[in-house]
């Protein structure tokens, strides 16, 4: 049975935010800039994206360096991350957003082919082992609603994931003992807006809906922002 989601009743002042694949720590800027502003301090990872392991480590080396308890906020494939990572005593809340919220052990693509095929998915191609969106599908699909100056900018600097990375499971489900929040991007063409609505309420969060593409960290900085501090303040 999911253990019953209590706020922690402390006061949460650090936020650690995790980027998905084919992005970076600078997706979350704007995001950043509004959390700042309410006083939060906000630190954003830089993940490597070649294994689970590896993107783990460097979010608990980032954790670690909190000085109090802390909000966990994952993007994309980065709620993988957060998943595992959030067991940490420092992490009192997970703030997931348009992300992956797999269960021990769980097979991400075998449950995904129970919802709607996005079509991000099919632009993604692999050579020496690493893969990468098409700028087609980057701007149009996994971009979506984010003005396309912007968007071709963000996929000159995408992230490269490796062949490995999303077949990878989880050894822990932190969303089944802390408490959690969740934003649906409705117009999503990465992840399924009806399988996002299904972890959300799996994991019994508080749930948001955002009317935009799977970057909506991006494109509606606000809305995310003003998520993850309710969450904060809870």
């Amino acid at each position: 049975m999911m253990a019953s989601h209590r706020p922690s009743g402390k006061t949460v002042r650090n936020v650690v935010l995790v980027h998905g694949a084919y992005a970076d720590g600078s997706s979350w800027s704007e995001v950043i800039e509004r959390l700042q502003a309410a006083g939060l301090n906000a630190t954003a990872a830089q993940n490597p994206l070649g294994s689970l392991a590896d993107d783990v480590a460097h979010t608990r080396r980032i954790l670690a360096l909190q000085d109090g308890p802390t909000m966990l906020v994952g993007h994309s494939f980065a709620g993988t991350v957060i998943t595992e990572a959030g067991i940490d005593p420092q992490v009192v809340g997970l703030v997931y957003v348009a992300a992956r919220a797999p269960d021990v052990g769980e097979d991400h693509g075998a449950l995904a082919k129970g919802f709607p095929t996005p079509p991000a998915s099919a632009g993604l191609v692999y050579q020496d082992g690493f893969g990468a969106l098409t700028e087609h599908a980057f701007v149009n699909d996994f971009a979506n609603g984010v003005a396309p100056v912007k968007a071709r900018a963000l996929y000159a600097v995408q992230g490269r994931v490796s062949d490995t990375l999303f077949v990878e499971t989880t050894t822990e489900a932190a969303w089944r003992s802390k408490p959690c929040w969740y934003a649906v991007s409705r117009q999503d063409r990465t992840i399924s807006p009806e399988l996002e609505r299904f972890l959300a309420k799996r994991m019994d969060a508080s749930t948001v809906e955002i009317d935009a593409g799977h970057l909506s960290l991006v494109s509606h900085p606000q809305e995310v922002a003003d998520l993850i501090l309710q969450a904060a303040r809870a």
